[in-house]
C-alpha cells in the first residue's frame, strides 16, 4: 500500500459524494504555505512507485523554509493552456511525431494529448484599424485574410486530437477566458469504478502570464512550448521544491491608486528582493479585501517580478468571484467543500488558520502606494507619476544620435489633418493586453476618465494612435451598459479587437506619414499602454521609448501627447469657458469607480458570452478543414510546415559528446530577452525571413508577423537572434562596426554578415557554435522558438552569468547545454572576446547516468594561447539530464510513448 491508496477518502458538496486525496492529516502540512500544499495533493494523488514515491511526499512535508532548493520533485499539471502563437507550434510537433510514430513503425494515435488541453486564439489580431466606427470588424476580416492557413490547421487539431479545444478568434485574451471561464478551480472527472473524483486544478500554460489564475488558487506559470507538449503527452515536469516568498498585504488602495500602480510596485519591490525561481505567496488578513480582479494583476506579473508563481490562497473572494463569472452554485460548493477539508482555506480570520512558514518575507501597505508608471524598457523600472517629467528628460538623451532633429517637424495627414511632432511625443497610447483587462475597476476608471474629458471639450493629440482591446467580451458589454463606450468613442478609443494587440507588438503600423517623419528626423517617439512588457523594440519599431501605465494614464497620456509633462502643473487642455483643465479635475473618486462597477458588471453578462465560447463567427465556421488522423502537409505553405526535429531519429539515442572547435555566434550583455532572441512583430523585405518570403512569390505586405508564422521553421530560424536593438559585440571584438540587429562576423568567410547565413556556413562545414552572454539571459516571455531557434542555427551551448528561469529549461529541452562562468567570473574578467574557438570537455560524463557539476573549458585565443575555466552545468533535474540525453524532450516522450 502506497500514500496513494492511505490517504483515498470523500467528502460530500452540494448533495453529491466525490472521492479525493485527504491530505490534511498528512505531519508536517499544517506549516506549509498554500502552493507547496497544492504540489502534496499533485504528488499524493500521481504516486506511481517509479517517478513519483512516497519519498518525494515525505521530502515535501519535510521542506525546511530555510533551505536552499536541492530536492527534486516532479509536477503533473491538470490542464495546458496555450494562446495561437506559441500554440501553433505545438499543435504542428504533435502532428509531425504522429508522422515520426508512423515512420518507426508505430500508431500515429498514441500521440494525443493526454490532458485537457484549450488553445485561445488570441496573439493574431493587430491594430491595423483604429478611431473608426466599424475597427473591430475591419481588423477581424484582415485578421482572418492573414492567418487563413493556421486557422485552418488548428481547426483539423481540433477534430484529430483528443482533449484539446479551441476558443476562436474575437473571443478574449487566454488569460483572462482562463480565469472567467475554463479555470475550474477544484476539477472533477468519473474513474473506473464510476466515482467521482475530485481534485485541484492546476495549470502550465505556453505564455508567461499563465501566472493571471494564480489570483483564483490555481497553481501555474508559464512553460516553454516544449514542456507544455511534454505536459500535454502526460509528462510530469521535472522541479526542484523551491523556496517560497511571503508577501504579506496590509491596509487598503488609497485615493487616486489603481490596481495597476500597485501591481507595478509589487514588481519593483520583488525584483529588488530577488524572487527568480521561487514561489511568491500572498497571505494575511488584508487579501481578504484584495478583489478577485486585483490579484489576477497582481498574479499576472509575476514573470516582471522574475518568479514562478505570485499566488492567492482560496477564501471567500475566490467563491465570490467564481460565482459572479456564471460558475455553478454546485461547482463553487465542491470549491468551498474541497479546500476547507485539504486545509487550503485561507481566511485569516478563520479560528483554525494557521499561518504557515515561509522562506523570506515582504511585506507592503497598500496605503502607501502612489500613482506610478514604468518605463522606458523594463516593466521592473518604477517611476513615481509626479516625477515622470523629470525622469524623461534625464532618460531621453541617451536615445538621441547625431541624426535626431531637436526641433519640431511638421506632419500632413488625411486621417488627422495637419500637426508638429518633435521628440517626447506619444505616439501609441493603448489600453491592451491581459493584466489590466482582467479588471473592471481600472477598465471603468478610463471609461470615466473619456467622459469626463469628453464633457469638457479635451481629445487626444492628433499624433496619438488609440486604441482599445480588451480582454473579454465582458469588458465590451459592462462598458456599454455603463455608458462608457461612447465617451470613449468620442475619444478615438473605439473597440479595435479582443486580443493581446499592443504589449505584443501587434499595434499596427503608425500612419505613414507619421513613421516617415520619425524615422527621417530620427525622432524618440513614446508608447504608453496598459501592459505588462515594454522591451527595447516590443511595441513598434518607430518607437524607441515604451511605459507601462493603468488605463485611465494611458487616456491621460493620450490627452497631453507626450511624455514630457506634469500633470500636476500641465493643463490637458482648456473647457468650453476657456479654463484649464487638469488631470485631477477629470480622474473619477474609488467610490465612483466602485459604484460603477457595482452596477454595471453581472453574472449574467459572463453567462451570454461564456455559452457558445468554443463555437466562434461566421468566418471560423466557414473555414475548408482537411481531416484525418495525419495532416497532410503542403510543402508550398508559407504558414504551417513539418517541423524537421524528428528527421533521421533512431529509436535509441546516440550518446551524448564533447564539444570541439566552436565558433561564438554571438558575444551578448546582461538582460538579453526572450524578445531579443525569438523572433518576433514585423520584419523587413531585406531580412533573411524577408528574403525568404519574397522568393516565393510573398510580398511584403502579406508578410504579417513572425509570431503568426511560428508554425513555419524556415521563417523563425531565419529571426532568430534578428531583434532590431540586439547588439552583437562579437563585431566590435573584430574591429567591425556594432550594426543592431541579427549580424555577427564569420570566421570561416572572414567577413560580416547576418547570424542566419553565418550559421548555415559555419553548419555546413560541421562547426559547432557557442553563445556568450551576461546576466539573466532569456528574461521575458516563455518563448519556445528562442530555444528553438538557437538549435537551428547549429548553437550547442550557451555559457552566461546567469539565466532567467524558463529559457534555461528550454535550452535543455531543445538539447542545448546551458553553462554559467565560475562564480563571480564574466567573459571581460576571464580576458574572452568571441575571437576564440572552445572546446568544452566532460559533457560525455551524462553517458554514464551522472551529471557533472561542471565541465571543462578551454578558449584558444587566435595567438594560440589558451583560457581555461570550469563552467557550472546547468542541468538542475535527472529529468532535464534525461531530456539532454535523448537530444531534446520530444524526442525523449516520442521514445518513450513508442516503448
Amino acid at each position: 500500500m502506497s500514500l496513494r491508496d492511505d490517504q483515498l477518502a470523500t467528502l460530500k458538496a452540494a448533495g453529491k459524494d466525490f472521492d479525493y486525496y485527504n491530505i490534511a492529516n498528512l505531519d508536517g502540512i499544517d506549516h506549509l504555505p498554500y502552493s507547496l500544499k497544492v504540489l502534496v495533493e499533485n504528488l499524493v494523488r500521481n504516486i506511481d512507485g517509479a517517478n513519483i514515491t512516497d519519498e518525494h511526499v515525505k521530502t515535501l512535508l519535510d521542506w525546511d523554509p530555510n533551505a536552499e532548493p536541492s530536492h527534486e520533485i516532479q509536477f503533473t499539471p491538470s490542464r495546458v493552456i496555450m494562446q495561437d502563437f506559441t500554440g501553433v507550434p505545438c499543435i504542428v510537433d504533435l502532428a509531425t511525431m504522429r508522422d515520426a510514430v508512423k515512420e518507426l513503425g508505430g500508431d500515429p494515435e498514441v500521440i494525443n494529448p493526454q490532458v485537457q488541453s484549450d488553445m485561445v486564439i488570441d496573439h493574431s489580431v493587430q491594430i491595423d484599424k483604429y478611431g473608426i466606427a466599424n475597427a473591430v470588424q475591419e481588423n477581424m476580416d484582415i485578421e482572418y485574410q492573414r492567418n487563413g492557413e493556421r486557422y485552418q490547421f488548428l481547426r483539423w487539431g481540433q477534430q484529430a486530437f483528443k482533449n484539446f479545444r479551441v476558443v476562436p478568434p474575437g473571443t478574449g485574451i487566454i488569460h483572462q477566458v482562463n480565469i472567467e471561464y475554463l479555470a475550474k478551480v477544484v476539477m472533477s472527472k468519473t474513474e473506473a469504478n464510476g466515482n467521482t473524483l475530485a481534485y485541484l486544478d492546476s495549470c502550465v500554460g505556453t505564455d508567461s502570464h499563465t501566472t493571471t489564475e494564480n489570483g483564483l488558487g490555481v497553481l501555474g506559470w508559464g512553460v516553454g512550448g516544449i514542456e507544455a507538449e511534454a505536459a500535454m503527452l502526460g509528462q510530469p515536469i521535472s522541479m526542484l521544491v523551491p523556496r517560497v516568498v511571503g508577501f504579506k498585504l496590509t491596509g487598503s488602495i488609497p485615493e487616486g491608486v489603481t490596481a495597476t500602480d500597485v501591481v507595478l510596485t509589487i514588481t519593483d519591490m520583488l525584483r529588488n528582493h530577488g524572487v527568480v525561481g521561487k514561489f511568491v505567496e500572498f497571505y494575511g488578513e488584508g487579501i481578504a479585501s484584495v478583489p478577485l480582479a486585483n490579484r489576477a494583476t497582481i498574479g499576472n506579473m509575476g514573470p516582471e517580478f522574475g518568479s514562478t508563481c505570485g499566488i492567492f490562497p482560496i477564501d471567500n473572494v475566490t467563491l465570490d468571484y467564481l460565482r459572479l463569472t456564471g460558475r455553478s452554485e454546485e461547482q463553487v460548493a465542491l470549491v468551498e467543500a474541497y479546500a476547507k477539508a485539504n486545509k487550503l482555506w485561507g481566511d485569516a480570520s478563520d479560528p483554525d488558520y494557521v499561518e504557515p512558514q515561509y522562506s523570506e518575507y515582504e511585506e507592503l501597505d497598500l496605503g502607501a502606494v502612489v500613482p506610478s508608471i514604468a518605463g522606458p524598457k523594463r516593466p521592473q523600472d518604477r517611476i513615481l507619476l509626479s516625477e515622470a517629467k523629470e525622469m524623461f528628460e534625464k532618460t531621453a538623451p541617451a536615445y538621441e544620435t547625431e541624426k535626431t532633429v531637436k526641433d519640431p517637424v511638421a506632419v500632413s495627414t488625411d486621417f488627422r489633418g495637419d500637426f508638429n511632432i518633435e521628440n517626447g511625443d506619444v505616439a501609441i497610447a493603448s489600453i491592451t493586453s491581459c493584466t489590466n483587462t482582467s479588471n473592471p475597476s481600472v477598465m471603468i476608471a478610463a471609461g470615466l476618465i473619456a467622459r469626463n474629458a469628453h464633457a469638457k471639450g479635451l481629445k487626444p493629440k492628433p499624433w496619438v494612435k488609440t486604441s482599445l482591446a480588451p480582454g473579454s467580451q465582458v469588458v465590451a458589454d459592462y462598458l456599454k451598459a455603463a455608458g462608457l463606450q461612447d465617451d470613449l468613442d468620442a475619444l478615438g478609443y473605439q473597440l479595435v479587437g479582443f486580443g493581446c494587440a499592443t504589449c505584443i507588438g501587434n499595434s499596427g503600423p503608425l500612419l505613414p506619414e507619421i513613421s516617415e517623419a520619425i524615422n527621417t528626423n530620427d525622432l524618440t517617439v513614446t508608447a504608453v499602454l496598459s501592459g505588462n512588457r515594454n522591451f527595447e523594440g516590443r511595441i513598434s519599431p518607430d518607437v524607441k521609448m515604451n511605459y507601462l501605465a493603468s488605463p485611465p494614464l494611458v487616456i491621460a497620456y493620450a490627452l497631453a501627447g507626450t511624455m514630457d509633462f506634469d500633470f500636476e502643473t500641465q493643463p490637458l487642455g482648456a473647457d468650453a469657458d476657456g479654463n484649464d483643465v487638469y488631470l485631477k479635475d477629470i480622474w473619477p473618486t474609488n467610490s465612483e469607480v466602485a459604484a460603477v462597477v457595482d452596477g454595471t458588471v453581472s453574472r449574467e453578462m459572463f453567462l451570454k458570452d461564456y455559452a457558445s465560447v468554443f463555437d466562434g463567427d461566421h468566418r471560423w465556421k466557414g473555414l475548408d478543414v482537411p481531416e484525418g488522423e495525419l495532416f497532410a502537409w503542403n510543402d508550398k505553405s508559407t504558414y504551417v510546415r513539418k517541423q524537421t526535429f524528428f528527421d533521421s531519429m533512431k529509436a535509441t539515442p546516440d550518446p551524448v559528446a564533447d564539444i570541439h572547435g566552436a565558433r561564438v555566434l554571438a558575444l551578448l550583455g546582461d538582460s538579453v530577452t526572450t524578445d531579443h532572441i525569438s523572433p518576433a512583430g514585423a520584419f523587413k523585405a531585406s531580412s533573411p525571413a524577408g528574403k525568404y518570403l519574397t522568393e516565393r512569390g510573398v510580398e511584403p505586405k502579406n508578410f504579417n508577423s513572425y509570431g503568426s508564422r511560428r508554425g513555419n521553421h524556415e521563417i523563425m530560424v531565419r529571426g532568430t537572434f534578428g531583434n532590431i536593438r540586439l547588439r552583437n559585440q562579437l563585431l566590435a571584438s573584430v574591429g567591425e562596426e556594432v550594426t543592431s540587429g541579427g549580424f555577427t562576423y564569420d570566421f570561416l568567410a572572414k567577413k560580416p554578415t547576418t547570424i542566419f547565413e553565418a550559421s548555415r556556413d559555419y553548419i555546413d562545414n560541421k562547426v559547432p557554435l557557442v553563445v556568450l552572454a551576461g546576466k539573466e539571459y532569456g528574461t521575458g516571455s516563455s518563448r519556445d522558438w528562442a530555444a528553438k531557434g538557437t538549435v537551428m542555427l547549429g548553437v550547442k551551448a550557451v555559457i552566461t552569468e546567469s539565466f532567467e528561469r524558463i529559457h534555461r529549461s528550454n535550452l535543455i529541452g531543445m538539447g542545448v547545454l546551458p553553462l554559467q562562468f565560475p562564480a563571480g567570473e564574466s567573459y571581460e574578467s576571464l580576458g574572452l572576446n568571441g575571437t576564440e574557438t572552445y572546446d568544452i570537455a566532460g559533457v560525455e560524463k551524462l553517458n554514464e547516468g551522472v551529471t557533472p557539476k561542471t565541465v571543462h573549458v578551454t578558449a584558444t585565443h587566435e595567438d594560440g594561447s589558451k583560457t581555461e575555466f570550469d563552467a557550472v552545468v546547468r542541468i538542475d533535474t535527472p529529468g532535464e539530464a534525461d531530456y539532454y540525453r535523448n537530444g531534446g524532450i520530444l524526442q525523449y516522450v516520442l521514445r518513450n510513448l513508442m516503448k
